[in-house]
Order: structure tokens, then sequence, then C-alpha cells
């Protein structure tokens, strides 16, 4: 195949510069990118053409936010109806045991889930990495991204501060700073790619206040802005991180950024719940990864959505890691950041086109992507389809209506990537979701029945 054409599509959302909408156009895909969007568009010979007559299309959701081992970890017992701080203490013993093939399994299932519910380009944050085991787990997570054919930011997560020094991880997953960082960077030279269109990036991202020093947060802040790449954290998620913070540094989470140099739009949080008004209107262009199921499930707030968007914040989805959301679906997280928004701000809250551009455009902004998010000419074909024919929409006037609040499944008709097609009505082309599955489901099995027999 030298070109795609996807033709005569019914509604296209583009969230370009001009946040058009236009209806019965083409979309012609040469390569990675998108070269042209119009009406009736001639064709070069060995065009594969699809008909998209009533489809609904949109750029790919982006997820700036993951923890893509916890999809091992779903529905683990013991720590059921906890919030985070005894939520991560009572999961660390299990995440502990973690391996390279749980990481590469895990890493397969989440990127399915994201995939078939139309994310095409996601970040995801490790900071686990046992004392036992190869430090190359980013490795295995690039490997499962590169097979399974979906866009890629890696995140080099880290924890330093364990629980013998006044933090909350175990030390058995407490690593040395020098080792992060040499890692790291080692890390950045083997595949950060910067070209427009590239499949995998890197960032650094120290997992926590309450996880890591303030002097690996310091290194690992020179060593990103000397090689380029972007820095996440989890930042104002609960009440007690802002009492951790304020007892160990005197400082509220985001007065710690402040003094570290840890903002701006090289930088994003996941999260955000306790940000005042003063700390948004302070954020600089740093980016929040809004993650409305985990936020909820751990009972930890509601980020402060629409004062980001007011104050011209950069905001994004993210679904969290599947012990907290128990899911991937990226779709659905989308929904529910709909639905909670109005739930806190009534009848002033986002509207459906407004909360489709931040999973759209709002996400690739806020990982540093101007190549996706958009489409529009010379922008990556990354193109996500929907078929609003079924009955679970009929009635409804507005498909952006019926895209956030309307369906009962929340599979695209087609997901596309760098111009290539990985899924068609829920269904993964390029691996195999039933081996992926039984892989990872004997994986997690054996992991937390080891931990049970053994330790608790």
């Amino acid at each position: 195949m030298e070109a795609l054409l996807l033709k005569n599509i019914g509604t296209v959302v583009t969230f370009n510069d001009k946040d058009e909408i236009l209806e019965n156009v083409d979309i012609l895909v040469k390569g990675p990118k998108i070269t042209s969007i119009g009406k009736k568009l001639s064709v070069p010979d060995k065009t594969d053409i699809i008909d998209c007559t009533n489809l609904v299309a949109l750029p790919g959701f982006v997820n700036t936010h993951h923890h893509l081992y916890q999809t091992l970890f779903r529905g683990i017992k013991e720590v059921q109806e906890k919030p985070l701080f005894p939520w991560l203490i009572g999961l660390y013993e299990f995440w502990k045991n973690i391996t390279p093939n749980a990481v590469y399994y895990g890493a397969l299932v989440g990127f399915s889930e994201l995939l078939r519910t139309g994310c095409t380009l996601t970040s995801d944050h490790h900071y686990v990495f046992p004392n036992n085991q190869p430090q190359t787990l980013i490795d295995d997570e690039i490997r499962a991204a590169k097979e399974i054919g979906i866009r890629f930011t890696a995140t080099r997560g880290s924890m330093s501060l364990g629980r013998d020094q006044g933090g909350l991880p175990p030390m058995t997953v407490v690593q040395e700073e020098d080792k992060i960082l040499e890692d790291s960077d080692r890390l950045i030279s083997k595949y950060h790619d910067v070209n427009d269109f590239s499949m995998t990036r890197i960032a650094l991202a120290p997992c926590s206040p309450f996880s890591v020093t303030k002097e690996l947060m310091l290194k690992t802040k020179d060593l990103a802005r000397k090689r380029g790449v972007m820095m996440h954290t989890h930042l104002a998620e609960t009440l007690d991180e802002e009492r951790f913070c304020i007892e160990k540094y005197g400082r509220r989470p985001f007065e710690l950024m402040e003094e570290l140099e840890w903002i701006g739009s090289d930088v994003w949080y996941a999260h955000g719940i306790y940000l005042s008004d003063a700390e948004i209107d302070r954020l600089s262009g740093t980016g929040i990864a809004h993650c409305p199921s985990s936020n909820m499930k751990l009972s930890s707030g509601i980020c402060r959505t629409s004062e980001i968007v007011q104050k011209g914040g950069k905001i994004s989805i993210g679904v969290d890691g599947s012990a907290s959301n128990d899911g991937s679906n990226m779709w659905e997280e989308i929904r529910r950041a709909y639905l909670l928004n109005h739930l806190k701000y009534g009848t002033k809250g986002l509207n459906a086109y407004e909360m489709l551009k931040i999973a759209t455009r709002g996400g690739a902004d806020v990982l540093g992507r101007t190549d996706t998010g958009r489409l529009d000419r010379e922008k990556a074909a990354d193109i996500i389809l929907f078929d609003l024919s079924g009955v679970e929409y009929a009635g409804c006037h507005d498909p952006l209506v019926s895209l956030v609040c309307l369906g009962n499944s929340s599979y695209t008709k087609m997901t596309i990537v760098n111009g290539k097609i990985v899924s068609i009505d829920g269904k993964l082309i390029t691996m195999n979701t039933d081996e992926i599955a039984k892989n990872a489901h004997k994986i997690a099995q054996d992991i937390v029945k080891h931990e049970r027999e053994n330790n608790l």
C-alpha cells in the first residue's frame, strides 16, 4: 500500500488551529502523515480506499498518565476501599515481585485496551524496579509498544526515598540515585527520537514527593534539560501528600516544585487536584494529567479542570494505573471526565467539544507533541473512526455529545496509528489479544499467589 484514502467521512472533527469541523470529506494518508483533507480527492495508484460514509473521525486520543505494569494487579482484595497511602503500601508488597516478562505482558494488556478504545499516543510512568531484577524494564515496555504499534512516551520513573529513610516504598524497590541517572541517560541515548512522527520518546519521571529525595529531583531536572527531554511526576494528588510535604519540606507540593524549578512547558504533573488559585495562575505552561477514575476510586478529590482551562492552563486526560482505575479504557475515561466536571461545575462545566479537545490535542500539547493530536495536512496520521449508527446512539442530534455521553461500547470502528490500521471493530490486527490475555493472566496469578503464600 502506497497510500490510504478514508473516503467520504461523515464528520471530521479536526481540532486544528482553525477548530474546523468538516462534513463529507476525504482524508488522504501517505506513509505516517496526512497529505490532504477535502472533498473528492484524487488519489495515486496503489491506494487502499475505505468507505467512511456516515462515520465520525477524530485525532487519536492521547493518554498522559498510566502505570502499565498495574494491569496485572487489578482487583487485589487486600487494597480495595482504601485511600492512596494505605493502598500503595499494600500494593508495594505485590509489585516488588514484578519481572521483565511481567512488565512486557502488562504493557501489552494496557496497550491493547488503549488502542481498541481510541488511544494512539500514550505515556507510561514506570517507577518500580525491584532490587533482584534486571534494571532494563523500560526496554521491555518499549519492545511491547513497537510490536503492537502504538506511539509511546516512556518515562523513566524512579524511587530513591525508601521506608527506612522516611519515604513510603519498601527498600526492596528503591534504587541508588547514581544508577537511576545512569539508566535515564542510557535510555535517552538509545531510544529518544525528537523527529516528527517519532514512535518513541523518553521522559524522566521521579515518582512523587514522598518517594524520592530533593537531590534526585534536582539532578533529574538538570539531566532532562541538558538532554532536551520532558519531566513528569505525581503532584497534589491527596491531602496526605500535602501534609507530608509541609511536614518534611515546609512547603506545599507545588511550592516544592517551584523551589526545585520543576515547572514550565517541559513538565507535566499527574492529578493536580489540590492546587490553589494562585498556584494555577503560576503553572507557567506546566501540563496536568487529569485522571478521573483513579481519583474517584481512591477518594482523592476532583481536579479543578474548568479553572485550569479558563486560566489558559494545559490539561489532558490519563487513565492512570489499572490497579486504581481497573481499566485502560480511554474512551470511557473521557466520559467520566465530562461527567465529573459537570458534577463539580454544573451548567458551567466543559462541553463535549472542549472535553474531546482536551483528550486529543490537549494531551499532545502536554506531551510536547505538535505533530499529532489534530487532523490537518502534514500532521501525523493518528486517526480514530466511530460508527454512531447503532441503536444506542439513536435520537441524538450531535455526534460529539453522542461520543461523550452515549453508547454501551467503547471500541472504535477503526484505530489508525502513524498511517497504519491497528484495530477494527475492537479487534487488534497487530497482535493476538487472546494470547496476550492468557499469558498475562498466568503471570499475574503466579505473582499474587506467591506473595500471598509466602508473606501475607
